[in-house]
C-alpha cells in the first residue's frame, strides 16, 4: 500500500432506513486502509453515483434483483475514479475506471464482482461515464429500443422523466421518431422536459390528473418506460394502445420496504394485449454485451445530454441522495468526492 494512503472515510450502513431518514441508519466512518490481497483493486474515487435501486439494498428485502447489505457494511454504488493500486491483472495504476464499489473516497473491489471497467479515450467532461457514456443511458435505450421496440411515429410515455434514466429514454425516444410524454413531479422539470428535452407532451404527476391527460391522445400510448410503478403505473395502464408494450425499468414507488401491491388496473394487460417486460442492465454487462455506438453518435452531435445535480464532497453523500429519493434533482444526481 501506498505510504501516501494513510486515511480513507466510507458511509456504513448501520439500519433499515425508515422513509427517507438516511441520516439516521448510515454513518461517516474513518478506517486506517488495509493492503489488499491478490486479486483486488484499490479506487481513489473521483465521482459517486446516487441510484434509486439503492435503495432496495437498504432494506432487509430478500426477493428484489440484489441480496441485501448486512448492516454494518460499507454501502454500495457506482464509482468512477482512478486505479491507484493494483493487485488484479488487467488494471494498472492510473487507469480510470467504473464499477460498483463502495460509497467512499477510496474504493476495493475484485473487478470482476464490481463490474469493472477501464474508460478509454478523451471525454467531453469527466463524468461523462455517469451521463451520456454512462449504464443510465445504456438502460434507457435497451428499454426503448429492445424492450418497448420503440417506432417513429408512435406514443412513448417514460414516468421520472426528469431523472437520469427517464431523460435519456426521453432523448432516445425523440431522436427515433417517437412522440414523447415526459411524467415528472414539479413545473420545473416539466418545462425542461419541453423546452430543453423537446418532449411532445409534459405531465406534472403532482398538479395534473396523468390518467385524463393520457387520454386525450388518439389512440393511445404504444410503449410505457416504467421507472415507478405504483399509481402511475395504474394511471398508464388503460391509455395504452392495444398491443402495446411496457418496459419495466424500476420500481421506485416500491424501495423503501414493503413489496408493492399488484396493479389495481391489470385487468388492462388482457384487455388491450399488452406485453410486459422487466429488464435489468447487469444481465446485459454479464452476457457481454456493448455500449450502444448510436449513443456516442448522439453525444456528439448534440442530440443526448445528461444534465447533473452534483454536490461536493464525501461527507455531503446523505444529502445528494435525499434529493435524489426526493425528487429534486433533474437528470444525474452524482457527489464529487475528490478534491
Amino acid at each position: 500500500m501506498s505510504a501516501a494512503i494513510t486515511r480513507n472515510r466510507y458511509w456504513r450502513l448501520d439500519a433499515h432506513p425508515v422513509g427517507q431518514d438516511f441520516a439516521a441508519a448510515l454513518s461517516l466512518q474513518t478506517e486506517t486502509p488495509a493492503p489488499l490481497t491478490d486479486g483486488e483493486v484499490r479506487i481513489a474515487v473521483d465521482y459517486l453515483s446516487m441510484d434509486a435501486g439503492t435503495r432496495m439494498w437498504m432494506t432487509g428485502r430478500t426477493d428484489g434483483y440484489q441480496p441485501p447489505l448486512a448492516l454494518g457494511s460499507r454501502m454500495v454504488g457506482l464509482v468512477l475514479g482512478r486505479v491507484c493500486e493494483s493487485r488484479a491483472s488487467g488494471f494498472a495504476v492510473g487507469d480510470l475506471v467504473r464499477g460498483f464499489g463502495q460509497w467512499a473516497e477510496l474504493a476495493v473491489v475484485v473487478p470482476a464482482l464490481a463490474g469493472l471497467e477501464r474508460i478509454e479515450g478523451p471525454l467531453a467532461d469527466p463524468r461523462d461515464p455517469f451521463g451520456v457514456a454512462g449504464l443510465n443511458a445504456w438502460t434507457a435505450h435497451i428499454g426503448v429500443c429492445d424492450v418497448a421496440g420503440v417506432g417513429a411515429g408512435q406514443w412513448l410515455a417514460v414516468s421520472a422523466a426528469a431523472g437520469a434514466t427517464g431523460v435519456m429514454a426521453c432523448q432516445i425516444g425523440r431522436n427515433l421518431g417517437a412522440h414523447v410524454v415526459g411524467i415528472a413531479g414539479g413545473p420545473d422539470k416539466c418545462r425542461y422536459l419541453t423546452e430543453v428535452i423537446g418532449v411532445d407532451l409534459a405531465i406534472d404527476y403532482r398538479a395534473q390528473d396523468v390518467s385524463a391527460a393520457l387520454a386525450r391522445i388518439e389512440g393511445g400510448v404504444h410503449a410505457y418506460f416504467d421507472n415507478v410503478g405504483g399509481a402511475l403505473l395504474d394511471a398508464v395502464l388503460p391509455n395504452m394502445a392495444h398491443y402495446g408494450r411496457v418496459a419495466v425499468c424500476g420500481m421506485v414507488a416500491g424501495y423503501d420496504g414493503a413489496p408493492l401491491p399488484g396493479p389495481a388496473r391489470f385487468d388492462q394487460v388482457l384487455m388491450r394485449r399488452l406485453r410486459i417486460e422487466g429488464f435489468f442492465i447487469p444481465d446485459v454487462l454479464a452476457a457481454g454485451g456493448v455500449f450502444p455506438a448510436v449513443l456516442r453518435d448522439w453525444a456528439r452531435e448534440g442530440r443526448l445530454s445528461m444534465p447533473f445535480d452534483q454536490s461536493e464532497g464525501i461527507e455531503n453523500v446523505l444529502v445528494a441522495y435525499g434529493r435524489m429519493m426526493g425528487g429534486a434533482n433533474i437528470g444525474k444526481t452524482i457527489v464529487k468526492v475528490s478534491r
